[in-house]
């Protein structure tokens, strides 16, 4: 099977102009006025931008046990019209993929059920919850791309870092949910002047930093690759960065919502400003973009989390943490930082894609002869509002509707497939 994709403008780390044609799922030539061999599918970019396929390290799929919320047809779907060709999902389903059969069964529904590359996190312990360790040489047999308790902290110190030395005995993550649940109380929002104002409980940045300070120093003993999903803190930052130079192998990400938003920025009790961790002070804001540009922070991750409109409704004292981000990660973060010169297309395409590959050692992220045809084409000239009624995800829980943005997917090409037409 030929796709010969015409008059492109490539960016990312191997910047070109002109024609690029797959053969098989892959790219097999690169140049100019390519020509199509019989029964080639031929599409006339016109200029526009293609990039390597985006990569989300950090989805919840929902599926199996939540499917009100989202499915692995839904949620991929979803991801695909966002831009992403690779995601990893977390396992905070029912049952809990913490064992070979669940784990096995789920991996072949994702490769059914999407479009685009579903891979899949295991459970660090049984359910979730517990402190009995799952069969991670098995697991990791079975497909598992790492081990995460994703939605809960572990929150034992023996029990984390005997998972790390079982990890890195197989040569896999620890995706860790950073999260002392002993600091998180019944806090709805971060602590601080923006909480006491709306007359709500405050969560206060110890959840995070503690737990992962504690992280670092088992990470460093036990030599695992540890990655720290959704940093949020100006001092997790601070924390990661020392790590990196005692040479302790941590990788870490960052949310859109985090990059974009801060407590300062909730207009009022909405349950659609309710995620976790929450949204932090400008403070804070300002250092995860300074985490991102000096290498810090290495990818950024949307943390996608559908809910059903009941759960996102009214206070958020009673509402489910979390938003929806395949869809809309991309536009926002292109509109509000390329756009204000404060990123550069590169560096974006490198955080949303290049690198979270790299670190998790998935063939993806290049546009190259003999990579994977996994491809990503934007139109970044014409505006348009982020509205629901365009999204394919079930879930609609964001603070950014109605929001004009740039960058809306024109394809999204997965294994040389189109996943997404616009």
């Amino acid at each position: 099977m030929h796709l010969l994709i015409k008059n492109a403008h490539v960016v990312g780390p191997e910047p070109f102009d002109g024609d690029l044609l797959t053969t098989d799922g892959v790219i097999s030539a690169l140049g100019h006025d390519l020509q199509a061999p019989a029964k080639t599918t031929v599409i006339d970019l016109k200029g526009a931008t293609l990039m390597p396929g985006l990569v989300d390290v950090h989805v919840h799929f929902r599926e199996p046990g939540y499917e009100a919320k989202e499915t692995i047809k839904t949620g991929a779907q979803a991801a695909a019209h966002g831009g992403y060709t690779t995601v990893v999902a977390m396992p905070n389903l029912n049952p809990v993929p913490d064992n070979v059969t669940d784990l096995e069964n789920l991996i072949a529904k994702n490769h059914t059920d999407a479009k685009i590359h579903v891979y899949q996190f295991a459970a660090i312990t049984a359910g979730l919850h517990s402190q009995k360790h799952t069969d991670y040489a098995g697991l990791r047999a079975a497909g598992a791309l790492g081990f995460s308790n994703d939605g809960v902290g572990v929150q034992d110190a023996a029990t984390m870092y005997q998972a790390m030395q079982g990890a890195a005995k197989v040569n896999a993550p620890i995706v860790a949910h950073i999260e002392d649940e002993g600091f998180k109380g019944d806090g709805v929002m971060n602590a601080g002047p923006k909480a006491d104002e709306l007359g709500l409980p405050g969560m206060s940045n110890l959840t995070e930093t503690a737990q992962l300070a504690r992280d670092l120093v088992l990470a460093e003993a036990s030599g695992v690759h540890y990655h720290a999903c959704h940093v949020s803190t100006a001092t997790s930052v601070d924390l990661i960065r020392f790590a990196k130079a005692r040479g302790v192998n941590v990788t870490a990400e960052v949310s859109p919502h985090h990059l974009l938003l801060a407590d300062q920025d909730i207009p009022a009790d909405d349950a659609m400003y309710k995620m976790n961790p929450p949204l932090r002070s400008e403070k804070d804001r300002q250092a995860l973009i300074a985490g991102l540009l000096d290498g810090t922070l290495d990818m950024i991750a949307t943390d996608h989390a559908p809910h059903t409109a009941a759960e996102k409704t009214g206070s958020m004292l009673k509402a489910s943490f979390g938003i929806v981000g395949s869809e809309t990660a991309f536009a926002l973060l292109y509109t509000h930082f390329v756009m204000t010169n404060i990123f550069t297309l590169e560096q974006l395409v490198n955080w949303m894609s290049t690198n979270p590959a790299e670190k998790f050692g998935l063939n993806a992220g290049h546009v190259l002869v003999g990579e994977p045809a996994d491809l990503t084409v934007m139109d970044l000239c014409d505006p348009y509002t982020i509205d629901p009624k365009d999204w394919f995800s079930k879930g609609h829980n964001s603070p950014f509707i109605g929001e004009q943005v740039y960058g809306r997917t024109l394809y999204t090409i997965a294994g040389g497939r189109i996943a997404y037409k616009a």
